[in-house]
């Protein structure tokens, strides 16, 4: 039977879902993406994202890649999913793929942006992390220390099925607009809270709470179930995807 791969890009306000994947009893970005695709064409399909994103975490460019047995202009699906879900999640692409490509496996780079505030203002909370005035210097001196191939055990949630937690950062930088500070990190590949953590850890080192060298013996010299400081899931976003 043949098989019909389409791509999809989607933004999402992940506040009120319980992350990206499919949960008993939650409601989640995935869930409800693939109960669009069943009332649309009457199947039930799976829909393979690129990466895995948190509770309250949201989305201006997470990429996913589905089947359908029939074919159908991308544009019809893209008009119709937006038409069915809520609208808190919209398609902003859609388009037919080879049926090699793998929305997680075919990825090279992961684009992230963490939003933080140093000042009270409250209107978009949702969506900032207000951390109270900061280093940013020092910010951005424990940022520069992010790039490169490295191992993150520290800065990731403990998982003993993964056994390769090395990952190549391109970039990793603060940038500063008013009160706003906008962090943004490039990799090939992240691991479960490894943004959140360094951003949380990065924070304690601009308050001077956490030493920068401390910050750097973390990367240097990988350890397990280290204490560390994770930040909160509504700064971050998954900013784009990119694929060869």
């Amino acid at each position: 039977m043949d098989q019909f791969r389409y791509k999809i890009t989607i933004q999402y306000d992940g506040t009120r879902y319980h992350g990206w994947q499919i949960q008993k009893n939650h409601i989640t970005i995935q869930s409800e993406i693939e109960k669009g695709i069943k009332d649309l064409c009457s199947q039930k399909t799976s829909l393979y994202g690129s990466g895995r994103t948190d509770s309250g975490v949201h989305a201006i460019g997470q990429v996913a890649h589905f089947d359908l047995s029939e074919k159908i202009e991308p544009k019809i699906i893209l008009n119709a999913l937006n038409a069915k879900i809520n609208n808190d999640i919209r398609i902003i692409y859609c388009e037919q793929v080879n049926n090699d490509f793998h929305a997680r496996f075919s990825a090279k780079k992961r684009y992230y942006i963490y939003r933080l505030r140093t000042n009270q203002f409250l209107l978009d909370h949702y969506f900032t992390y207000h951390s109270g005035p900061l280093d940013f210097k020092l910010l951005n001196k424990a940022s520069q220390l992010v790039v490169g191939e490295h191992d993150f055990t520290s800065f990731s949630k403990n998982n003993k099925k993964i056994t390769n937690r090395r990952c190549i950062i391109y970039d990793s930088i603060w940038k500063e607009t008013g009160s706003v500070l906008n962090y943004h990190i490039t990799g090939n590949r992240f691991l479960h809270h490894m943004v959140r953590y360094l951003v949380g850890t990065m924070v304690e080192v601009a308050k001077n709470k956490f030493s920068i060298k401390s910050f750097e013996e973390l990367i240097s010299f990988p350890k397990e179930d280290v204490r560390i400081f994770k930040a909160p899931p509504e700064g971050l976003i998954l900013e784009k995807v990119e694929y060869e």
